[in-house]
């Protein structure tokens, strides 16, 4: 509905109750619900659910239309980051947000700091959620205000022409409420714990989740040590949990997208159920480290298991798990993917140890020779070293070409003293261009960054504390923080006006009309920043 319409749909409503409505303004009412355009988080998972298979349908018709999402941990962060985008590229088109759950157990847990093992309160997630909405709407109302705002002033200055300009943006406003890729972990529990986390995700906005196959009780960050992935079996049951979520909802297509870690993990927790040779059960076994067993009686309390006709013990540690044989991780991940993708995934989620476009090429023209139109969600993660493994890549390159590198270390690339040479300028020349090449190449529909802003927080906060408290004293903020804000148009530099004090004051004069108390009189010192 237009402004108009809303404003004309309550001008009669209020007309229906005799007279006892006439202290209720009918373009008051049409502003407040353009500035709530999303009453639950169902109406918001439904619209950016829409706007997920519309971006990845014009991802399958040409891979330039790539989408990215930096991870958010509080909706401020969250909101900040959608003012920006809009102010520099007048538009959301193709940029997402990230709720990362490594950010959720180091950031939000009620415990204090955690790793990334699935221990927080899996509550704290749905509540990331809303709390992110929550913050992007109220970007929405807060810009909405000011054009209500400017519209009032022409109206007042009689410029008809630049009323009808105003109610015309009003009518086309792009709202700051974009999808969230959510991280619900390894489903926190069981099939049954993971569709009851599902669905608070989704009711809270989410209208993608994405889960990976590790065992929800030994579950690791995607890039440390001792990750432990379950059969597909168990994995797929959490799939199937997620979309009957979203099923029962009416969120009908909401995505899923399916994380394997089975590059990096050398353990399963349990051999897989087979019912037959060459089954999905027998296949994730067929990984497995195991030796013949050419005499029982060294049997002991071992798991047998049949290969090609043979008895044969599968390697188990002391932990009770069973290893991997060396060198199956990618051969792994490609039936991962191709299984889940077959069972009701949308989107792919390959965890590797490092951003190499041809590694992930690789398994994923093996994944596309079986599903044409197979694409993938890429961490473009700060656990790797960007700059230390950019340089090596070239190095190794020019090594191949039979260029000189004898000027060049391999091993300590990462040094200052390259940082000027050609070697690290070709090396952030493939950073750059990094996603566009990995989702022209290696079937990357969207890349995201997943700890970006825990990052820039420190960092800045750093500076900051190094200025304020040394020589620099107040000048350290008013050089370093405010000046900027102000020279570079940051929304948050009139922080009382970000917070909706002016909205409080539109609120105030529907309610009380004349007798409203603002605070956005003349001696507001936000004021000051009007010039």
């Amino acid at each position: 509905m237009t402004y108009q319409d809303h404003t004309n749909q309550i001008t009669q409503l209020i007309g229906r109750q005799n007279g006892t409505w006439d202290g209720i303004d009918a373009e008051a009412v049409a502003r407040m619900r353009l500035q709530n355009r999303f009453n639950t988080g169902l109406d918001i998972a439904k619209y950016t659910a829409g706007i997920m298979r519309r971006d990845m349908a014009a991802y399958d018709a040409d891979p330039a239309n790539y989408t990215q999402s930096l991870g958010c941990w509080h909706g401020f962060i969250g909101q900040q980051k959608l003012i920006s985008i809009k102010k520099h590229f007048g538009s959301t088109k193709g940029r997402y947000l990230y709720l990362s759950g490594w950010m959720v157990a180091a950031l939000r847990s009620d415990f204090g700091p955690l790793p990334d093992q699935s221990m927080h309160e899996k509550t704290s997630v749905p509540a990331l959620i809303e709390e992110l909405y929550t913050f992007l709407k109220q970007a929405d109302a807060r810009e909405l205000g000011m054009m209500f705002r400017e519209l009032d002033k022409a109206r007042e200055g009689g410029n008809e022409i630049e009323a009808q300009r105003l109610i015309h943006a009003i009518d086309n406003y792009e709202t700051h409420v974009v999808p969230i890729i959510a991280d619900i972990d390894a489903g926190f529990g069981n099939a049954e714990a993971t569709y009851l986390l599902a669905k608070k995700m989704i009711e809270a906005g989410a209208c993608a989740l994405q889960i990976e196959n590790q065992v929800s009780d030994e579950k690791q960050c995607g890039h440390q040590d001792g990750k432990v992935t379950v059969p597909h079996d168990d994995f797929l049951a959490k799939v199937r949990a997620c979309r009957y979520a979203f099923l029962e909802l009416g969120v009908e297509d909401g995505i899923i997208v399916t994380r394997t870690d089975s590059l990096g993990a050398g353990l399963t927790k349990q051999i897989a159920f087979s019912k037959e040779p060459g089954d999905i059960g027998d296949q994730y076994n067929s990984f497995l480290d195991a030796e013949e067993i050419t005499d029982l009686s060294t049997i002991n309390g071992d798991v047998i298991i049949n290969r090609d006709g043979k008895l044969m013990r599968p390697k188990r540690l002391p932990s009770n798990l069973f290893q991997f044989r060396e060198g199956t991780g990618a051969d792994r991940c490609v039936l991962d993917c191709i299984t889940s993708l077959q069972h009701g995934a949308d989107l792919l989620w390959i965890e590797t140890e490092k951003p190499h476009i041809e590694q992930i090429a690789s398994m994923v023209d093996r994944i596309r020779e079986v599903i044409p139109n197979a694409k993938l969600v890429y961490n473009n993660s700060p656990s790797f070293n960007w700059t230390l493994n950019f340089r090596q890549q070239v190095f190794d390159a020019w090594v191949d070409a039979g260029r000189d590198v004898s000027a060049y270390d391999r091993a300590r690339l990462m040094s200052v003293d390259y940082d000027d040479t050609e070697l690290a300028a070709q090396a952030d020349e493939r950073i750059r261009t990094f996603q566009k090449d990995a989702a022209a190449r290696a079937g990357i529909f969207h890349h995201l960054i997943t700890l970006p802003t825990y990052h820039t927080a420190a960092l800045s906060t750093d500076n900051l504390a190094k200025e304020y408290f040394g020589e620099a004293g107040m000048l350290g903020y008013v050089k370093g923080v405010q000046r900027r804000e102000i020279r570079e148009g940051i929304a948050c530099v009139k922080h009382q006006n970000m917070s909706g004090s002016d909205i409080g004051d539109d609120h105030k004069e529907y309610f009380a009309g004349e007798a409203a108390l603002k605070a956005g009189g003349a001696h507001n010192t936000m004021n000051q920043f009007a010039a």
